[in-house]
């Protein structure tokens, strides 16, 4: 049996009319997960540098310095990290560092460099300062270093 344009059923507006907002509704949610997905792409490297800021500001070296290797059992093989030792590290990090005791900060953002990169650099305003503080996190391990740029 066949049909022909003859046996089509009637057309409905309010069918059509709803499949029109259906397929607007998913093309606005597209849209938002894909604005969401951009602005947040560096949220994961901008949470490690908020828990290394939050464990400097309570003094906490220490699980400062795990988070800076990403390794919060260094304790364990210190030797692992002879080329930036903890007492480098405090020196620069502790309250006779560059950055002094850290009593507030805020994350002002992240920036992916040109050309890609391995990392992120996430820019942080330390105890008000004009100058900022520049953290590189490498995106596969999430270990910190000071920013290149």
């Amino acid at each position: 049996m066949s049909t022909s344009l003859f046996d089509a059923p009637p057309y409905d507006p309010r069918r059509a009319r709803r499949k029109k907002q259906i397929i607007a509704l998913v093309v606005v949610l597209v849209l938002v997960a894909a604005a969401l997905a951009y602005i947040y792409r560096n949220w994961a490297e901008e949470r490690v540098v908020d828990k290394f800021f939050a464990a400097l500001q309570r003094q906490d070296y220490e699980t400062a310095y795990g988070i800076w290797m990403n390794d919060p059992a260094w304790k364990q093989h210190p030797q692992k990290y002879a080329q930036y030792p903890f007492g480098e590290f405090h020196r620069d990090w502790g309250p006779g560092g560059e950055w002094g005791v850290v009593r507030s900060y805020k994350i002002d953002g992240s920036v992916n460099p040109r050309g890609g990169g391995s990392g992120v650099i996430v820019q942080v305003t330390v105890n008000n300062r004009a100058e900022k503080a520049r953290l590189w996190v490498e995106k596969k391990d999430k270990t910190l270093t000071f920013s290149p740029y």
